[in-house]
């Protein structure tokens, strides 16, 4: 039986050429791990973006629907009282053109009305002597004869 020396340079040669190459060995373990684990942190990493972007997406439609149904109330008011005030402009404008032509001796619309319907119940109380009367001035009248 022989029993090695360790401080014999060939017994020490082995033993750096094993140790170098469980180092290699070793080496090549730790990359094929970080390669592995690399590409399952990547693929994490890659799951996770797109969970963010979905949440993201999902925020930015709330808030784009949320500040979409407060211009579309702003504008509805905005509308409201536009038209509210087109109207009351409105009202002054007709309140002031029936004062003017009321000053100007025109009569109003409800003055006509009053007049149209007092003609009226004329003509039932004359009964068939306003439509006998009415036809006669229809008719032309004959011109005279020439001497």
């Amino acid at each position: 039986m022989s029993t090695k020396n360790p401080f014999d340079p060939a017994h020490m040669t082995d033993n750096v050429k094993e140790q170098a190459q469980q180092i290699w060995l070793a080496g090549l373990g730790a990359f094929s791990k970080a390669q592995q684990e690399g590409t399952k942190a990547f693929e994490k990493l890659v799951t996770d973006g797109m969970t963010m972007q979905r949440k993201v997406q999902q925020t930015a439609s709330e808030k784009l629907a949320e500040a979409t149904e407060k211009a579309t109330m702003a504008a509805h008011t905005l509308n409201e009282r536009a038209t509210g005030q087109w109207d009351k402009l409105e009202n002054i404008f007709e309140d002031r053109v029936a004062k003017a032509l009321h000053r100007m001796g025109m009569p109003s619309a409800q003055d006509l009305q009053d007049l149209q319907a007092r003609i009226a119940a004329l003509e039932a109380q004359l009964g068939g002597k306003a439509t006998a009367t009415k036809k006669t001035a229809a008719k032309p009248k004959p011109a005279a004869a020439k001497k």
